[in-house]
């Protein structure tokens, strides 16, 4: 019998790791005016697998903690790594409670359903993303760090989330279609009941 807290926390971990090595070393850097940066990367479609596998919380926050750790270590992220966590937690809980409460994607054995609900779960997430990762950026970066090219890279920040949250959202559910039937045989499916 295994011990499912021990298997939770090491599947946060998992996740935590992968997303922060799919964020830093898998990443297409774009410079920007005024020292800034952003980037196209599918580092919040690791944070989507992880809250369809574990649930919102748990996969929201081994997102949040891989892409926070990818930003503390690159010094010209490293001021954003507060929003980072926020805005990732947000994409993982927004992403399980869809998946998980409403879908009930963990006990449903109805291939095309479970489909249907991971697609809606990780649109919805990744939809949170694109409308708040540039707007919470913009009012970040011109109130509390004063920057002046807040402005000037709100219009990359829009079009590269918006990327992003495409790319994510193919991928999220791709491998997690293809995840499910594996780890249920393996007995390493979480059951999640909310």
């Amino acid at each position: 019998m295994r011990n499912e807290k021990v298997h939770k926390i090491v599947f946060i971990g998992l996740i935590a790791a992968l997303s922060y090595v799919v964020f830093t070393f898998l990443q297409i850097k774009i410079t920007l005016p005024g020292g800034d940066a952003t980037s196209i990367h599918l580092g919040n479609a690791v944070c989507v697998i992880g809250a369809l596998l574990l649930g919102g919380v748990s996969g929201g926050l081994g997102g949040a903690l891989g892409m926070t750790i990818g930003d503390l270590m690159d010094p010209i992220y490293v001021v954003y790594a507060p929003k980072t966590f926020l805005l990732k937690f947000f994409i993982g809980f927004i992403t399980g409670i869809i998946a998980h409460r409403f879908g009930k994607i963990s006990t449903e054995t109805n291939s095309k359903k479970v489909f249907k609900w991971t697609v809606l779960a990780a649109v919805s997430g990744l939809l949170f993303n694109v409308i708040f990762d540039p707007l919470i950026g913009y009012y970040y970066k011109l109130l509390i760090l004063g920057k002046p090219a807040a402005e000037i890279t709100l219009a990359w920040n829009i079009a590269a989330t918006s990327i992003n949250a495409v790319t994510s959202s193919i991928v999220s559910v791709a491998v997690y279609m293809a995840l499910r039937p594996a780890l249920k045989k393996s007995g390493l499916f979480f059951t999640i009941s909310k």
